[in-house]
C-alpha cells in the first residue's frame, strides 16, 4: 500500500520501496512467509467477529492476497476489495469475488460506510499521520461493521537476553525507523485510537509465533534482515557478522527468543439510529 507523498521519508520512497521493493526477486515469497505465520490467527479472529455471507470487505495493504482469498473461500463473504500500492502479486492470484485496486488508501476517495469489514495488517506501522488514517478507515466501515487493525509489537527490551536475534531485531527497528519511517512503538495504543475514532466496543489480542528452525516466521525474518541489512548496519548497532550470526541462530535448536508479536485490535461502528 502506498503512503501519502507528504509523509514520505527522504530516501525511503513510498512505503519504503527503497528497502522492500516489489520487483525484487523473492519479495512475494517473503510476504507469503509472513502470511503463513499469521494468517490462521487473523482468520480465526475475523470469523469470530462474524465475517460471513453478505459481508462486503475491504482488505487494505493486501500483499499477496492470502487473507482476501481466505475471506472468500473459508468465511464465504460476498466480496472483497483488495487494495495495495502494487498489485502484481494480487493480479497473479485472482479468484471470483475478489476485486483488485492499485491505490493509496490514504489519498483515494472511497465512499464512506460501504464495508462491513475493513481490515489492514502490517500497514499502519509504516505510515505517517496514523491518527488521521485510522479515522479515515473508520469512516469506510458501514454501521454495524468492524475495523480490524494488526501490526507488529516489539518484544525486545534492555531486560531481555542479548541473543543474536534480539541484537539484530533492535537494529532492524531502529534502521527501518530512520530510513522508511516504520514505528511500532505506538501500536499498543490501537484500542484507544479506535475508541477515539468513534468505534465501540473495542477489543485487542496479541499473538507471538514460535521461532522454530525452518518455520515461516524464521524464514520471514531472515529475508527481512537481508533486505534491510544496509539500514541496520547504518545504525552502528550491528555489523555483517552479527546479522549472519543471527540468521544462523534462527536455524539452530539454541534459538529461544521471542518473535515480534502481532497485536490485533478491532472496533465496531455503532448501528445507525432507527
Amino acid at each position: 500500500m502506498s503512503t501519502a507523498p507528504r509523509g514520505d521519508v527522504p530516501g525511503g520512497g513510498r512505503y519504503g520501496e527503497a528497502v522492500f521493493r516489489p520487483e525484487q526477486a523473492g519479495e512475494g515469497e517473503r510476504i507469503d512467509f509472513g502470511a503463513l505465520a499469521y494468517d490462521d490467527i487473523t482468520m480465526t479472529r475475523l470469523r469470530a467477529l462474524g465475517a460471513g455471507p453478505e459481508w462486503r470487505c475491504l482488505d487494505v495493504g493486501a500483499g499477496t492476497g492470502t487473507v482476501s482469498r481466505r475471506l472468500l473461500d473459508e468465511a464465504g463473504v460476498a466480496s472483497v476489495l483488495a487494495v495495495d500500492r502494487d498489485v502484481r502479486f494480487l493480479s497473479a492470484r485472482h479468484v471470483p469475488g475478489l476485486d483488485v485496486l492499485e491505490a493509496d488508501v490514504t489519498a483515494t476517495d472511497f465512499a464512506p460506510g460501504q464495508y462491513r469489514l475493513v481490515h489492514a495488517r502490517f500497514v499502519l506501522m509504516h505510515l505517517p499521520e496514523r491518527d488521521r488514517v485510522i479515522t479515515s478507515l473508520a469512516e469506510l466501515v458501514a454501521p454495524g461493521g468492524v475495523l480490524v487493525l494488526s501490526d507488529a509489537v516489539d518484544l525486545t527490551s534492555d531486560l531481555t537476553p542479548a541473543t543474536p536475534y534480539d541484537v539484530v531485531m533492535r537494529a532492524m527497528w531502529q534502521g527501518l525507523r530512520a530510513t522508511i519511517g516504520t514505528d511500532v512503538s505506538w501500536v499498543p495504543s490501537y484500542p484507544q485510537l479506535l475508541h477515539e475514532a468513534g468505534l465501540v466496543p473495542v477489543g485487542a489480542e496479541v499473538h507471538v509465533p514460535p521461532l522454530l528452525p525452518g518455520s515461516p516466521i524464521s524464514r520471514f525474518w531472515a529475508d527481512t534482515w537481508e533486505r534491510s541489512r544496509t539500514a541496520m548496519l547504518a545504525t552502528g548497532l550491528v555489523d555483517d557478522a552479527a546479522v549472519d550470526d543471527a540468521v544462523r541462530y534462527l536455524g539452530s535448536d539454541d534459538c529461544a527468543a521471542l518473535s515480534a508479536g502481532m497485536l490485533t485490535a478491532w472496533g465496531w461502528k455503532p448501528e445507525a439510529p432507527r
